[in-house]
């Protein structure tokens, strides 16, 4: 009864593999400053996958309608469909209200849409800077979840701990004492956003070719890019 049966044959289903993974890093960086009549933000234009790079000429900043920049890192499709839905909603509000949206509605504007995906959220790290309706310069960061704060600097992206020591060093004055806390001039802070890039483009690999930058002012936004290293 229980002798051994050479004839038995187990048929054993294959295995299926639930190692699917929608998401993909694409790399980059971005950084922003809120000034007193000002904001700088930045965002280098290398996208990459893994250690290969795909272009070395994609800007990953979307001027808005109402005149504010948003900029996004992380997985470049879900950066991509943020920055149009958020574009989309901008023009239709501009359709039925006949006015621009302010600055503070387009910040929570960005952080509903990123929190309706909580579930399935965009992979991106993202930042909003603007005039807002007292003419001051605002930074907003947000978490992939829709979490929204009001940030004097700020940055995301693969070179974010690269370059928040340094921000927080200049303009936080964090842990130091005897010191005068003072406004950086639109000037310093295009400089001191160069000097940031130039530095995270030379210890990570997913950072690099030139850095993007624009100012917004109440009179509108100025472009400029800096070369960075290409290896």
């Amino acid at each position: 009864m229980f002798g051994h049966k050479e004839n038995i044959v187990a048929s054993v289903k294959p295995v299926r593999r639930g190692d699917f993974n929608p998401y993909e890093d694409n790399g980059g960086s971005i950084g922003a400053i809120a000034g007193d009549d000002f904001a700088v933000i930045a965002a280098d234009t290398r996208l990459c996958r893994g250690y290969n790079i795909l272009t070395r000429q994609q800007t990953k900043l979307f001027k808005l309608a109402n005149g504010a920049v948003l900029a996004t890192s992380g997985c470049w499709c879900d950066s991509l469909t943020l920055s149009k839905y958020l574009e989309a909603h901008l023009r239709t509000y501009h359709y039925e209200h006949d006015q621009n949206m302010s600055l503070t509605a387009v910040a929570q504007s960005c952080a509903t849409m990123l929190y309706a995906r909580r579930f399935f959220p965009y992979f991106t790290w993202t930042v909003l800077a603007g005039i807002d309706e007292k003419e001051k310069g605002v930074v907003y960061a947000y978490d992939p979840v829709g979490h929204m704060e009001s940030k004097p600097y700020a940055s995301g992206g693969s070179s974010s701990a690269l370059i928040m020591p340094l921000l927080d060093s200049i303009i936080g004055k964090k842990n130091q004492e005897h010191f005068e806390k003072t406004s950086l001039s639109k000037k310093q802070a295009v400089a001191l956003l160069k000097d940031v890039f130039i530095s995270a483009a030379e210890r990570d690999i997913h950072c690099g070719d030139s850095v993007h930058i624009m100012v917004v002012t109440k009179d509108g936004i100025e472009e400029l890019s800096v070369e960075l290293r290409k290896d």
